[in-house]
């Protein structure tokens, strides 16, 4: 067996076996699926939960127009004053009074309808009785310009234009939104790992300089073997740690589902009240599970697999490379900004370009740069990539691996024997030239 893979297996089975690494591996899946099921909980709890709300309407135009939801029940108040009605709305459990005063003309009640309430309502609460008191308000405001509003409902033709590919693949206008959250969740992820795993290549070879136990190891390694030995122990670690967590999560999932009952469905981050959808809710799931399996699941699969291991490659001999520049952690600040800030810009450019033009000039730039590659191709792909430009990015990263882990092997080669003394910009650009 050569050096190489001597020092893979060790850098490999010193992370699995360390305590730390195996708590984390364990602990951090539940930690994320218990506050998971306590959001989903906690948001079945809040959709189960009736409000009641007293109607005080002394214009006597909106006797019937508002009608009791899941959410919402309303209570019609009557030959009663104001203040009375205050009253006995704040003495009871009743969630709050609205009010709807006398308006000598119609457009008076776009400012003078007022909840009261001790609790502030929620968004899609307000947009409930917005909505009740608009419609009815419109009509009566065509009724009063001698103009049906039934006819003019009826004569209206609502647009719904269908989107379909010239091959004949049909989708819907969620389709986009559905895209930008998958392409956005694998960048954020690949994200994530990078900084995670990255961190702990550079503090793994900052407590072997620290230890002096590099000085023996590096008497019979050439660096740049000790290099990647390390990098690539860490990368498995780092896919065995991912790898555990996957089947982790989808146990506790499917366990949590089966006994407690609680549908992970259930969080929603915006109720249907707020977007004013007035689509059918059947309608809407169907369009969605259209959307999902139009997406290139696997082609994202596969290729977060590879983008994931071509990023963390790159950026993590990189962060090897400030690791035996510095003697401690606190002084990896000052090299720290120079590789994030590709990261971030790649989070960005993803977020602000791909959901505009995925096809555009700036995204398809930004996902062939190779510190930017990993995190901008992934947004793309679900809008559709051709598999040549895929390859192409992948080609482009890996090739700049190969040269950064020559260009990191001549810094690791110098400031992994350095002690003592903060290496600074000045001082790596003379380690490159040793």
């Amino acid at each position: 067996m050569n050096h190489l893979q001597l020092i893979i297996r060790r850098e490999y089975l010193n992370k699995i076996r360390n305590r730390s690494f195996i708590l984390m591996t364990f602990l951090s899946p539940i930690i994320m699926v218990l506050i998971f099921t306590v959001v989903a909980y906690l948001s079945q709890l809040n959709n189960e939960s009736v409000n009641t709300i007293n109607i005080l309407d002394e214009s006597g135009l909106f006797a019937n127009s508002f009608k009791n939801s899941e959410t919402i029940n309303y209570t019609n108040l009557e030959n009663i004053s104001l203040n009375k009605a205050k009253l006995a709305t704040e003495t009871s459990e009743v969630f709050g009074l609205l009010y709807i005063p006398k308006a000598p003309v119609l457009d008076d009640f776009s400012e003078s309808v007022i909840l009261y309430s001790d609790e502030s309502p929620s968004i899609s609460m307000m947009r409930s009785i917005e909505n009740e008191i608009e419609n009815r308000v419109n009509v009566l405001k065509l009724e009063e310009f001698g103009i049906d509003a039934k006819q003019i409902k009826e004569l209206r033709i609502n647009i719904d234009a269908k989107i379909e590919t010239f091959e004949g693949k049909k989708t819907s206008k969620l389709g986009a939104g559905l895209k930008l959250i998958f392409g956005g969740i694998a960048g954020y992820l690949l994200f994530m790992f990078i900084i995670i795993y990255g961190n702990m290549i550079m503090r793994s070879v900052i407590e072997e300089k620290t230890s002096r136990i590099i000085e023996v190891i590096i008497s019979s390694v050439q660096p740049i073997k000790l290099l990647l030995g390390k990098i690539l122990g860490t990368t498995l670690a780092g896919v065995t740690q991912f790898a555990v967590w996957i089947v982790i999560i989808l146990l506790l999932n499917t366990v949590i589902s089966s006994i407690f009952g609680i549908d992970p469905s259930a969080i929603q981050s915006q109720p249907q009240e707020i977007l004013g959808e007035t689509s059918n809710s059947q309608q809407i799931i169907t369009d969605v599970l259209v959307e999902i399996n139009n997406l290139p699941i696997y082609n994202l699969l596969v290729m977060f697999m590879f983008f994931f291991i071509g990023g963390y490659l790159l950026y993590s001999s990189l962060y090897a490379a400030i690791g035996a520049a510095v003697d401690n952690e606190t002084d990896t600040q000052q090299f720290m900004l120079p590789i994030l800030m590709p990261l971030i810009l790649g989070m960005y450019v993803g977020f602000f370009t791909v959901i505009d033009n995925p096809h555009g000039i700036v995204s398809q730039v930004f996902s062939y740069i190779p510190l930017t590659s990993p995190v901008v191709m992934l947004m793309r792909i679900p809008f559709g990539v051709p598999i040549w430009q895929q390859i192409l990015s992948l080609v482009i990263l890996f090739a700049t691996f190969m040269g950064t882990v020559w260009f990191a092997s001549k810094i690791y080669r110098v400031g992994i024997l350095m002690y003592g003394k903060k290496a600074s910009y000045r001082e790596i650009i003379k380690w490159l030239k040793y």
